[in-house]
């Protein structure tokens, strides 16, 4: 099996995921319980010009300073702070200076764990999205972390926003049939983290990142 291909898993695997509910304890877990939940939920970003929505599909758990592949791994800093914070709020950064990536802050309690966001289907709002994305197939609009972030407006200025109140939030969805997990992309420094399956993806959905 190749890094990036996945395991799948059962139906029956799926019945124990805990439906999205709109309320801070649902995020006050740790990311590998909190990121399989995610799939199937539906992402919403009420833009000043206009709502946009797609149903997430691919996500990477991050489960706190024992992680060498978290960012929190390196303590507290100006970029991360918002992981340190009350679980249920959008933590943003930006990669090699163009890219940013939206993630999901989780717990327990204070511990400062996140779900990377890496792919959506649009669902709505998809002028919106090419109007960052350009000419990209429906299927690639959101496909990865940084095109996600570009389709849905999400930039640093939303770092810290609580998915609680808005503009950006979530929503509930239909719960994938089956799920595919594997280690995470790009996290080849984190020694043994590196080969962990803490990346979750909908099974065979064509909305999926390519790596």
């Amino acid at each position: 099996m190749s890094r990036a291909a996945g395991v799948a898993v059962s139906a029956l695997d799926t019945t124990a995921r805990h439906s999205y509910t709109a309320d801070r304890s649902w995020f006050d877990r740790s990311a590998a319980e909190v990121a399989p939940d995610l799939l199937g939920t539906t992402l919403v970003h009420d833009t000043p010009d206009g709502r946009i929505s797609g149903r997430i599909v691919e996500v990477e758990a991050y489960l706190g300073p024992e992680d060498l592949a978290a960012h929190s791994s390196r303590g507290r800093t100006p970029r991360n702070g918002v992981m340190f914070g009350p679980p249920g709020h959008l933590y943003v950064y930006l990669v090699y200076g163009l890219h940013h990536c939206a993630n999901v802050v989780c717990g327990p309690g204070s511990k400062p764990e996140a779900v990377l966001l890496r792919a959506a289907e649009l669902t709505e709002g998809e002028p919106l999205a090419r109007a960052r994305r350009g000419g990209a197939p429906h299927a690639r609009l959101a496909s990865g972390p940084g095109n996600l972030a570009a389709a849905f407006a999400i930039d640093l200025r939303l770092n810290g926003a609580d998915l609680l109140a808005g503009p950006v939030r979530l929503e509930p969805g239909g719960r994938p049939v089956a799920i595919d997990c594997g280690p995470r992309v790009g996290v080849d420094y984190a020694g043994d983290w590196a080969d962990r399956p803490l990346r979750y993806l909908v099974h065979d959905d064509p909305h999926r990142s390519r790596r």
